[in-house]
């Protein structure tokens, strides 16, 4: 119950909690203790540094081939008209079988205040594969944005370190107000005002069906985030993140801290999607020897990769079993 709450809050824009010395586990104060009283020696952080420089792409390659071959199969199942999978990621049908977005069924269902049976078969199916991989993992693994996002994010980066640019943050919070803003929209005007200007859906279609005018507009939020502040629409604006985080709370896939093997270097953290989530990581913060990290987590992988010492791991939780 604790990990839910706790990922409800983060989802929703709050701060990790830090937890009380009273909070901490006797088995994670003592490895705590340990490792304040024998420091890591200059051979073994030589040892990680040299290991980190190796490098490792595992699930970044992985995840990057399946949003590609999701939404390249789109793409060859409307050119081909074969039927495989058809529409788009805001609404589809694989095979037949009705699917649609978590956040665009939120929408209608506000807006038209009633759901079809289509949709409603729809809905109850990602549910259940969400409910499956958890998490936000549809933002890392399916949106068509996202790729570009991260793109533009090694691009800002890049000019940010030439002093070119300055990366500049918000509050978390306001993707909460953004996420009531959209539904009361829809409630109160019988219109699906997020479908229009999500660069997710705009990105899916133009793949598909071809590029339009709202291309433009997907480029102009790029251009901000290289320019201003990086993956600011991911991290401040869009709900479908929140959506498909809340249904993914009880998933059984989660990212797994292993306190006693982190060498607490920090680069798991630079290098997350969603920093945030991995405060647990920092030097005293883990309450238990073991911790799940949040359900705000894009199980992006990115962490495992670059972890040295393999103490973030992918988990299916009851199983014992590591990906």
């Amino acid at each position: 119950m604790s990990y839910i709450i706790e990922s409800f809050r983060q989802l929703y824009g709050s701060d990790p909690r830090r937890p009380a010395k009273t909070d901490i586990s006797p088995e994670a104060q003592k490895v705590h203790f340990d490792k304040k009283q024998k420091p890591y020696t200059k051979e073994e952080i030589a040892e990680v540094e040299a290991l980190h420089a190796q490098g490792s792409k595992k699930w970044r390659n992985r995840r990057w081939a399946t949003l590609i071959f999701i939404n390249v199969l789109f793409l060859v199942s409307y050119y081909f008209d074969i039927q495989l999978l058809e529409g788009a990621l805001t609404a589809s049908r694989f095979m037949g079988f009705h699917m649609a977005d978590l956040n665009s069924a939120l929408q209608v269902t506000l807006a038209f205040k009633h759901m079809v049976l289509n949709l409603v078969i729809g809905t109850v199916t990602v549910i259940v594969i969400w409910l499956l991989l958890g998490g936000r993992t549809f933002c890392s693994w399916v949106c068509p944005y996202h790729l570009l996002s991260e793109w533009a994010e090694s691009l800002h980066l890049f000019l940010a370190k030439k002093g070119i640019v300055k990366d500049r943050t918000f509050n978390r919070k306001v993707r909460s107000v953004f996420y009531l803003l959209f539904a009361l929209l829809a409630l109160g005007t019988g219109y699906t005002v997020f479908e229009t200007i999500s660069v997710t859906g705009i990105v899916s279609r133009a793949l598909i069906y071809g590029p339009g005018v709202a291309m433009i507009w997907v480029g102009l939020v790029l251009l901000f985030e290289v320019f201003y502040s990086r993956r600011a629409w991911c991290r401040y604006v869009c709900p479908i993140g929140i959506t498909y985080g809340v249904v993914g709370t009880i998933s059984p896939l989660r990212v797994k801290f292993l306190v006693k093997d982190c060498h607490h270097e920090g680069e798991c953290r630079k290098v997350c999607l969603v920093p945030h989530v991995l405060d647990v990581t920092i030097k005293g913060r883990a309450a238990h020897t073991e911790v799940d990290v949040s359900a705000d987590c894009t199980r992006c992988g990115m962490c495992i990769d670059i972890c040295p010492t393999n103490s973030l791991r992918f988990e299916i939780k009851g199983l014992g079993k590591h990906l």
